[in-house]
């Protein structure tokens, strides 16, 4: 499966070069330049691997890193024009999982991204397999999902519906969307199916959260973060 990778470095030059390397070995690539952009890219299409510098305007690649991890655990690799221990220490602990001093050359670079997708993809594979909200997590090896610690009860369609948006963050689905994922191409009902369904959800998972499913007028819905 193709991998996207969110490049994230306020010096441009720096940016393309490395967009260059990636693209030339096979990955599809986004650029930020900043901070705020790179958060606002992140919670649109989610990547498989963010490449983030540690010095950004609007706010840090630490800071970054903090809110990604508020909602995902997908690999970042951190970029540093220092060699203090103490700023690589800082970067693993806030939950990158590597990080590489400028100048670098690109073999180093391409090695480092292949490795870190290869230990997290791999893992993912084999160990149990979660996504984690803040208050909800869904298991996928077993179908189950807590909601403020408590098992929910949680028929198919309606876990294969919380699972797409769960999955895919501010992204809007339309109703036929959804009907076509997850009911099928053709099924015969009409979309008030979909509403129906997210009504339930919405009634499981009542409270105060950082998220919510958010209808989009005349369209459909968004898990909106």
């Amino acid at each position: 499966m193709q991998k996207n990778i969110l490049i994230v470095d306020d010096d441009k030059n720096i940016a393309n070069l490395i967009d260059i390397y990636l693209k030339e070995e096979g990955y599809v690539t986004i650029k930020a330049h900043d901070g705020k952009e790179a958060l606002e890219l992140f919670f649109k299409n989610p990547p498989n691997l963010i490449i983030l510098d540690i010095m950004l305007p609007n706010m840090t690649g630490f800071d970054v890193c903090k809110e990604v991890r508020k909602t995902s655990n997908i690999p970042i690799i951190f970029l540093t024009a220092k060699s203090q221990t103490i700023d690589k220490v800082l970067g693993l602990e806030l939950g990158g999982d590597d990080y590489l001093v400028k100048p670098f050359e690109a073999k180093e670079l391409i090695a480092r991204v292949k490795a870190v997708l290869r230990r997290y993809y791999s893992k993912d594979e084999c160990d149990e397999k979660k996504i984690v909200l803040p208050n909800l997590v869904m298991n996928l090896n077993n179908r189950e999902v807590y909601y403020k610690g408590n098992l929910i009860e949680m028929p198919h369609k309606e876990f294969e519906l919380l699972k797409i948006l769960m999955t895919n963050i501010n992204r809007v689905f339309s109703r036929e969307e959804l009907l076509d994922k997850i009911w099928g191409y053709d099924y015969i009902g009409e979309s008030r199916t979909v509403d129906v369904h997210i009504k339930r959800i919405r009634e499981k998972l009542y409270g105060e959260n950082s998220w919510k499913i958010k209808t989009v007028w005349k369209i459909g819905y968004k898990l909106e973060v």
